[in-house]
């Protein structure tokens, strides 16, 4: 059964992928072209993630920061939506997750989901061989633009409990999950809820 849901799954993935950049393809030049007129840099930023098994992939996102923002300030880090890092576009687009609408290329490709876990960067919190066993079994699916820890704590616990919970989602996949998921985060978006760093936790870029 979950080997036909698994399958089921990818399709809607293709499906809803295709169907979105359909839908959002105009929206999407909009704010290609105001972030090149409001800010210095490239249009969209990639950066290296652990997907599938451990694979490393290059997740697409509208860019929010300036350039090089990594090297800067608290690095991996943002405390709040005034952190001098992020673009005034980037503010709106970070707020709206709309920076997050090219990955529905990574989802057409095969490197993402719509739902699973969120891809961590190849060196935070860990490199892939220091996740432990049971760590590890988050990396079974492809993970997600959204996911089950986006929906419950999104950033407002450190990476092991959200590593937690990417590990239930794994083990207790199904179908409907994942739709009670994707409304979830719809919900979730206009709620604005725990999006930037908190005491103690970390946030990612």
């Amino acid at each position: 059964m979950r080997d036909i849901e698994l399958c089921i799954k990818r399709i809607f993935d293709v499906v809803s992928s295709i169907i979105g950049i359909i839908l959002t393809l105009p929206l999407m030049i909009i704010i290609a072209i105001l972030i090149k007129v409001t800010s210095a840099g490239p249009v969209f930023f990639t950066q290296d993630r652990l997907g599938k098994n451990g694979k490393a992939f290059k997740i697409i996102k509208f860019r929010t920061m300036i350039v090089n923002a990594e090297k800067e300030g608290d690095g991996l880090f943002i405390n709040s939506e005034n952190d001098y890092r992020i673009t005034k576009i980037g503010r709106f687009l970070r707020a709206t997750s709309l920076d997050e609408l090219p990955q529905l290329f990574n989802v057409l490709k095969g490197d993402m989901s719509l739902v699973g876990p969120r891809p961590p960067v190849t060196y935070h919190p860990y490199k892939y061989a220091d996740y432990s066993n049971e760590q590890k079994k988050r990396f079974e699916m492809r993970p997600g633009i959204t996911g089950l820890a986006q929906v419950t704590v999104r950033n407002s616990v450190p990476w092991d409990e959200r590593i937690r919970i990417d590990v239930e989602y794994v083990q207790k996949f199904s179908i409907w999950l994942d739709f009670k998921i994707l409304l979830m985060t719809f919900l979730k978006i206009l709620k604005r809820e725990n999006i930037y760093y908190k005491p103690n936790n970390e946030y990612m870029h």
